[in-house]
């Protein structure tokens, strides 16, 4: 029996960027960039994001857009030597901090059906608004889920919170139905 070769470590891309202080919505833009495609910072204005071809993509064409800004960036390619764990750990976070917010949310949407049930409020119109809101909870899981490259803890959770969604909503839909009449 041969022994396994051992795991190799993730390669990461590593952007260092400065930016100049004013105005600060250069500043919040590529923030809002890194955070949307799920990197997560070592230090002030260096971000990570494990290697794959979308990455390498978006953060070539953020840091084009940081020199266009006035900035300084440099995209680098690495493993990590010394302290591997600490980056994946503040991946993993970044990650299940999301999950958790999905549950939160899918909560929020379940307590408003509730609140319709409540009030006696079956309409298409808002059958129409909450699946809706289910959608963008759906969409939002799975851009986390696709940027989930190590299976961060938590997603089990915000799938079950989401399936739990799933359900209320088609519950409601079949008491509109049945409440509406045909035609509106």
């Amino acid at each position: 029996m041969t022994d396994a070769p051992p795991a190799r470590e993730p390669s990461w891309y590593v952007l260092v960027y400065r930016i100049p202080s004013e105005p600060t919505r250069l500043r919040a833009t590529a923030w809002r960039r890194l955070k949307s495609l799920g990197a997560v910072y070592l230090q002030n204005s260096v971000a990570a994001l494990p290697v794959s071809p979308a990455a390498e993509r978006a953060l070539r064409k953020l840091q084009h857009d940081i020199v266009e800004m006035s900035g300084t960036a440099i995209l680098i390619e690495s493993t990590v030597l010394v302290g591997e764990a600490n980056v994946l750990s503040i991946y993993q976070a970044a990650r299940t901090d999301e999950y958790e917010e999905i549950v939160d949310r899918s909560e929020g949407f379940l307590a408003e059906l509730q609140k319709e049930y409540e009030k006696n409020h079956f309409s298409y119109a808002e059958l129409e608004e909450n699946e809706v809101d289910y959608t963008k909870l759906v969409n939002w899981f799975g851009k986390v889920r696709a940027r989930d490259e190590f299976d961060a803890p938590g997603r089990a959770q915000a799938e079950d919170a989401l399936k739990r969604c799933e359900i209320a909503l088609e519950d409601y839909a079949a008491r509109v139905y049945a409440e509406e009449p045909e035609g509106h």
